[in-house]
């Protein structure tokens, strides 16, 4: 029987617009995660954007789900957040897209890695990358991220008959999140993982920004003139948005402080 995550870890946190996120650096954060994988502690994961900050702030059914997972920061809208409300960034960007393969890589254990999400060629693809690069770990695509209640009963079924140590979720926020929580447990799987778009940039149907623009922290810039008309809302008016909310909460700490 799995073991439920205890509610806190002695790591340091920082709360960003309502929700809690671990301030670990790289190799920190990766062993923590071998860490409750080698225990089989149930471990929720998610991160924390600018744009799932919003959604968080606007959704109070997403922020209170979010309370559950553990949350890492993900991208350069958090690091200002952090460095307005705590005086420091995060020690590292502990995105999905970097950090999970960087996981698998790390894990010298065999695990068992299920994929759940996006269309099914791209899974599968994925899937193949992932295999290339830890070849130590099984991966099996459970369903693609396209199916109908009726179908759910029979894919929460097949991850509890299968138990993988990882299940990668890409669903795209805030359903993957609402997923995992409303229908996963311990006896499904150890670590859920919601990871976005990963799959499609492991498959490569979606382009990931040059080096030079992820080294630059603009990599969202990038994403929003591959694809304007879906994302500029999210980038366009959702980044002033984050930051307005960060100055808010900011100065209203210092109206209580005086």
């Amino acid at each position: 029987m799995l073991q439920a995550a205890a509610p806190a870890d002695a790591f340091p946190r920082r709360e960003i617009l309502g929700s809690e996120v671990a301030a670990l650096a790289w190799d920190d954060g990766i062993a923590l995660l071998r860490r409750r994988l080698a225990e089989r502690r149930f471990t929720k994961v998610s991160f924390l954007n600018a744009h799932n900050a919003n959604i968080a702030c606007a959704d109070a059914a997403f922020r209170e789900a979010l309370a559950d997972f553990l949350v890492l920061p993900d991208g350069i809208g958090v690091d200002i957040a952090a460095r307005l409300l705590y005086g420091r960034p995060f020690p590292a960007n502990l995105n999905g897209t970097d950090l999970v393969p960087a996981l698998l890589r790390a894990e010298t254990r065999p695990l068992r890695v299920g994929l759940l999400g996006a269309r099914r060629a791209n899974a599968e693809r994925a899937a193949a990358v992932l295999a290339a690069q830890a070849p130590q770990h099984r991966f099996e695509v459970i369903h693609d991220g396209y199916f109908t209640a009726d179908e759910e009963p029979a894919i929460v079924a097949r991850i509890a008959e299968i138990r993988p140590d990882i299940l990668l979720v890409a669903m795209g926020v805030p359903r993957q999140e609402m997923w995992i929580a409303e229908n996963l447990t311990a006896d499904h799987c150890t670590m859920p993982i919601a990871v976005g778009a990963l799959l499609d940039f492991l498959s490569g149907a979606v382009s990931r920004a040059p080096g030079w623009m992820r080294r630059l922290r603009i990599e969202w810039l990038y994403r929003l003139l591959l694809e304007p008309r879906r994302l500029w809302r999210r980038y366009v008016l959702g980044n002033p948005l984050f930051l307005a909310r960060v100055l808010g909460v900011l100065a209203r700490r210092r109206g209580a402080d005086r």
